[in-house]
């Protein structure tokens, strides 16, 4: 079997990459840099250069393909998986994994990139399997900075809940469904094992430093403001301040058995991640 994965140096694709490698099977990257790829991932891989806005260089790429790993982003979901649904139709393959996400379920803009996305591929007669898991673990890295300098953390999701999952379980329910086609038609929740406020979240990275941590709040136009600083757009920024703000209001704290049903284990746990992502948060004089 032959599989392409987009998206192969981010922190879901890279993951997957890596355990079809583990496998003895050798994927196909479709990458805008060659260079890049090649250097992370040596010989266990082939790799083709292209954009996925580019139709043309995909179906190139898929020629052969059984399944594609769909990873797009941002405001412009909805077209990047129309593009990729058509080239993948064109070509025939056996299926598309798309990697979505557990906001669909409540519309929030975010979702809502991916719901449409999601829409463009059902409505392109591929088949498919979608994956939808809630904020990855990886996404608590932004606040490495605060916490070196200042010993801090800020947001505005107040005491809001988020069941955050390990990348490395998003990967392997991918590649289960990638190497098989048990969960054609699919929509997979999937979430880590246990629902935290960011309160909790810090007081745990603060615990593994050996640190006492503060917790402050923003208001939603704070976090409007230090989002906007990053670069982001005005579309981005108004689309995690939904986020954050859904979160707050206790509106995307459910937790899921989407991993346990899928890999017959239960998920990683925070507390694993923190452990391997410790120094990260550690100050730089310590």
């Amino acid at each position: 079997m032959t599989y392409l994965i987009t998206g192969a140096t981010g922190e879901v694709g890279a993951r997957v990459v890596k355990q079809l490698v583990e496998r003895e099977e050798r994927p196909r990257l479709f990458v805008r840099d060659g260079a890049k790829a090649q250097a992370r991932f040596g010989q266990n891989v082939d790799v083709r250069v292209g954009d996925l806005g580019d139709r043309e260089s995909l179906t190139a790429a898929l020629r052969g393909v059984e399944s594609l790993f769909l990873v797009t982003s941002g405001p412009n979901i909805p077209m990047l998986d129309e593009i990729a649904a058509r080239a993948a139709r064109d070509a025939d393959i056996g299926h598309v994994v798309k990697l979505s996400s557990l906001d669909v379920e409540q519309s929030l803009a975010i979702g809502a990139w991916h719901e449409r996305g999601e829409a463009a591929i059902r409505a392109s007669g591929v088949l498919f399997a979608f994956l939808r898991p809630t904020g990855f673990m990886t996404n608590l890295l932004a606040w490495a900075g605060s916490i070196q300098a200042e010993g801090v953390v800020r947001t505005s999701t107040g005491n809001g809940k988020r069941a955050f999952i390990h990348p490395d379980d998003i990967a392997a329910v991918a590649v289960r469904a990638l190497t098989s086609h048990e969960f054609v038609g699919d929509a997979l929740a999937l979430t880590g094992p246990e629902a935290l406020s960011f309160a909790e979240v810090a007081a745990r990275l603060g615990a593994a430093i050996g640190r006492d941590l503060r917790y402050e709040t923003l208001s939603d136009e704070e976090a409007r403001l230090r989002f906007q600083a990053t670069g982001a757009s005005d579309e981005e920024t108004e689309a995690h301040v939904e986020l954050w703000r859904a979160i707050r209001e206790g509106r995307v704290g459910t937790t899921t058995d989407g991993v346990q049903d899928v890999l017959g284990r239960r998920p990683i746990g925070l507390d694993r991640w923190i452990t391997e992502n410790v120094d990260a948060f550690r100050s730089k004089a310590a």
